[in-house]
Formats: C-alpha cells, sequence, structure tokens
C-alpha cells in the first residue's frame, strides 16, 4: 500500500501519519519527488485493512499495491534512483560505462586495461579477483592480490572499481577494496549474502540468474532493499534459453519492462549476453536504445591469451571504436556520457 500526500502537505502532516503507521505495526518509507511525496507501508496489510489513512491531513490517496517487491516498485518510488559511486552517477539520464578484463590476471594486464578503458572513456572499471567458473580446475582467479592490484588501478586512473563477491566469507574484504559489488548470476537468490548486503552502505550490482524471470529478479533485490540499501543497480547479462548460437540470450525487452515496473538503475552486459565479441558492439549500441542506463563490457590487451572469456572480450582498438558509437548515440538519445580523452591507445 502507498498514501499519496497532497503537495501542500505539511511536514507535521506527514509526521503525524508516520506516527500512526508505526503504531499499527507497519514500516514507513517516505519517497519524496518534485510534486508529490509518496509514504509507502511495509508489512502485514492485515494490520491496516479498513483503517482511515484519507481521514488525515495531507492525504491525497490511497492506493494498493498489487506488485510482491514493493520497495523496488515504482509504486513506492516513483522518481527514478540515481546510484552516486564517488561522484559517478548511475541511472536519471547518466549513460555509465563499466569495462575491463574479466579477471584480474597480472598487474600489467590489469593497468594496461584500465588506463585503455580510461583514455577510451569508461568511468569504472570492472574485474573479477573471485571467479567462479563451470570448472574447478578453471583459473579461479587472485583472490585477495587482485582485489589489491583494483585498488592500485583505481589509484593510478581514478576510475572506480566494480568486482564480484561470491560469498559472506570475503564481504568485508571485497566491501574494503571495492566501489561498487557485483553479485553474480550464480548468485542471484543467494538469501543470506542478500540480507547481509542490505546492512552495508555500498552500492551493489545484482546480476539477473541465468533462467531468472523478472519478478525473481526484482524479488532479489527486494532482500537488499528491504535490509536499508538503498543503492540497488540491476544487470541484465543474458539468460538461458534453447538458442545455442550465442553464449546467452541478452533479454533487451527487460529493460523497458524493469524501467517500468521499477525505479532501479539498469546496466547491460552484453559480453557475457552474446558470448561472441563480434556482436558485443551492435548489442550495445541496442541496449542503450533500450534505455539502460549503462553498459559492462569485457576488454583485455590481447584476448586469445586471457585467461577467461577471451572469446567474449573486445581488445583495446575495439573498444575505442565502439565507445566513440556509444558517444554518438548518446548524444542523439540526449543522454551523458563523461567524454574521451584526446590520447588514443596504441593496441
Amino acid at each position: 500500500m502507498v498514501i499519496v500526500m497532497r503537495a501542500e502537505a505539511t511536514g507535521n502532516d506527514l509526521a503525524a501519519l508516520q506516527a500512526a503507521i508505526e503504531e499499527l505495526g507497519m514500516q514507513v518509507h517516505v519517497s519524496r519527488g518534485e510534486e508529490r511525496t509518496i509514504v509507502g507501508l511495509i508489512g502485514d496489510k492485515r494490520n491496516v485493512e479498513g483503517f482511515p489513512f484519507t481521514s488525515f491531513s495531507g492525504v491525497e490517496s490511497v492506493v494498493h499495491v498489487t506488485h510482491p517487491f514493493k520497495l523496488a516498485s515504482r509504486d513506492f518510488h516513483p522518481e527514478p534512483t540515481v546510484v552516486d559511486v564517488g561522484g559517478v552517477k548511475i541511472g536519471g539520464g547518466n549513460l555509465v560505462v563499466m569495462a575491463g578484463p574479466c579477471s584480474v590476471e597480472t598487474r600489467d594486464q590489469l593497468l594496461e586495461s584500465a588506463h585503455a578503458v580510461k583514455a577510451a572513456g569508461a568511468q569504472i572499471l570492472r574485474g573479477g579477483a573471485f571467479k567462479p567458473r563451470t570448472s574447478p580446475y578453471a583459473f579461479n582467479g587472485l583472490g585477495v592480490e587482485g582485489l589489491k592490484l583494483l585498488a592500485e588501478a583505481r589509484e593510478a586512473t581514478g576510475l572506480k572499481v566494480v568486482t564480484e563477491l561470491m560469498d559472506l566469507e570475503h564481504l568485508d574484504v571485497v566491501a574494503e577494496y571495492t566501489d561498487i559489488i557485483q553479485i553474480g548470476a550464480r548468485n542471484m537468490q543467494n538469501f543470506p549474502l542478500l540480507r547481509e548486503l542490505g546492512k552495508i552502505q555500498k552500492p551493489i550490482m545484482l546480476k539477473r540468474g541465468l533462467s531468472a524471470t523478472i519478478e525473481e529478479w526484482l524479488m532479489a533485490a527486494e532482500y537488499i532493499l528491504s535490509g536499508g540499501n538503498s543503492d540497488v543497480i540491476l544487470c541484465e547479462r543474458g539468460i538461458r534459453t534453447f538458442e545455442t548460437a550465442t553464449r546467452n540470450t541478452l533479454d533487451l525487452n527487460a529493460v523497458p519492462v524493469v524501467k517500468r515496473l521499477s525505479h532501479l538503475p539498469v546496466i547491460v552486459d552484453p559480453s557475457h549476453g552474446t558470448g561472441v565479441a563480434s556482436y558485443v558492439p551492435a548489442m550495445s549500441r541496442a541496449g542503450v536504445a533500450a534505455g539502460a542506463d549503462g553498459l559492462m563490457i569485457e576488454v583485455h590487451p590481447n584476448p586469445a591469451k586471457a585467461l577467461s572469456d577471451g572469446a567474449q572480450s573486445l581488445n583495446v582498438p575495439q573498444f575505442q571504436s565502439l565507445m566513440g558509437e556509444i558517444q554518438a548515440l548518446s548524444n542523439a538519445l540526449g543522454l551523458r556520457l563523461e567524454e574521451r580523452e584526446t590520447e588514443t591507445v596504441s593496441p
């Protein structure tokens, strides 16, 4: 349930309403827009059945929310959420590009990647320190050493850092070294982990599960939001279908659907969504055109020698070319994308 306040409602009106709601055993979520203030009620709806909220001064109307996700819903929060990552704003008409290698392999590889994506116009460096792999014999990342290298790359370039957290054991150390904590597709419904992420004040990027519906994805976000962490970013990274021509099926339908249902910003990952480097530019452009708030792209100085996901990684010249296209597209769509540096990076 949400209560819509009148435009002329006072602070005292809102305070009286909040006190009454809390007396009924419900939690209160207040969202202040440019024209209206929305008061969301969270808890057992039986506690408030028949309660005369419209009799309170300043109340315009009461709306019953049908979606099971409450805090993630636009009914509770009509205005788009903008997640501020140390000055890099995600959502609200800003287009953000996260780029870098799938895995942190060596210091030289990471620093070369970081400087290259920075010069091309990316604002956030991606790189896996802990790598969930299908095979236990594949490269599983450098762990804490990889986190330290990401922090060094951030210091050298000014880029913000996003990296994946796999389990509760490493929550504190990952939170220490990263600016955005990524939750991968395999962990989208790791509810104990999501609950703990709700208790920290660090932006969380929640990737859609391999076979998750949009509702399941938003309900997973609800776990984080309900714990008090409002800085949640969604990432569409492709779902598993019967198609085998690509690694996954990048569900760009999800972008406008989620934008209609939720206020949370949405990032598109065309690298995992296709699994094929040559398809990444087209799906990047399509993601921006569909309304995504940003892109997450795998870039490696030498994809042929990458220890993971080389087949879907762009090399530096390919990424430079794509960023030129994204800049032109963002200009046409009226989006704000940080301008590229004037110098170029040699292949």
